[in-house]
């Protein structure tokens, strides 16, 4: 039975920690550990009321700690979906190092300041807090410029074959990523969010709020891959213009989403 169900799961889901790089090891380590954290933290929530515009102390922790538990495991996800090969080399081991010391930065300051009552974002109440928000800044530029390196590094190994939609789609959604990432995420740190609940879950609102733009623009990393996969699945010799034109729409969603932000 088993083996029948391992011999019948896409080979894009399968799971191998033998197979795994010591530097995917710990990736997959520190997501876990995210995931942890955010359950806890999540509990430790219940019992305190106290809130900070209008929403939860504890939300945003929570919401930083699973999108770093997620954007670690995507790393390793989209690294041996596309390239095996480059998970061993010490340019991924760097990579690897940039995305932990870079959010967990961000994490355990953001978690601190919730901890206080006190805003982590948009913070320039005095010289320390103003420094921390910069700082802030240069470590979200650093942990999604993490995924323009490993866009690089994916194409330098595949550029003597011919790249199939999944890899190509790879290299696309890492590159998109660290472009409208960094773009959204300078608009955003220029431009506080409304204050008080928005939508369900997120917290984003419709109207001059660019989380909604930013969310798009960081989660290329998953989205894209996810259609390159499934271009190559049912496009046949069309998957790599399938893919060109999803990628397109993307990046049309992200500057719609982004100009609606700005309440033009």
């Amino acid at each position: 039975m088993y083996n029948t169900l391992s011999n019948s799961t896409p080979s894009w889901l399968k799971f191998d920690w033998a197979a795994l790089s010591f530097a995917s090891k710990i990736l997959i380590a520190y997501g876990a550990l995210m995931w942890l954290a955010c359950g806890l933290t999540y509990f430790l929530s219940l019992n305190d009321t106290r809130t900070l515009r209008e929403v939860g102390v504890w939300i945003k922790p929570m919401k930083f700690m699973a999108a770093t538990a997620l954007f670690a495991w995507t790393t390793v996800w989209v690294s041996h979906l596309a390239s095996t090969s480059v998970t061993n080399t010490s340019a991924y081991s760097w990579i690897c190092v940039l995305i932990v010391s870079t959010s967990l930065f961000e994490v355990v300051y953001i978690t601190y300041q919730g901890s206080q009552g006190a805003a982590s974002h948009y913070n320039t109440s005095d010289p320390l807090h103003a420094m921390l928000f910069g700082v802030m800044a240069l470590a979200a530029v650093g942990l999604t410029a993490s995924q323009g390196w490993l866009a690089w590094e994916i194409w330098k190994e595949n550029q003597a074959s011919e790249l199939s939609a999944t890899t190509l789609g790879v290299v696309i959604g890492l590159t998109l990523t660290f472009l409208l990432s960094t773009v959204s995420g300078f608009m955003l740190g220029g431009n506080q969010p409304p204050a008080g609940q928005g939508l369900p879950i997120v917290g984003w609102h419709l109207y001059k709020d660019i989380r909604p733009s930013h969310f798009l623009a960081v989660h290329a990393q998953q989205f894209i891959p996810l259609w390159g996969l499934c271009a190559d699945r049912f496009l046949g010799s069309y998957s790599i213009h399938g893919l060109v034109i999803g990628s397109a729409l993307y990046g049309v969603a992200w500057a719609i989403l982004t100009w609606a932000s700005v309440g033009v």
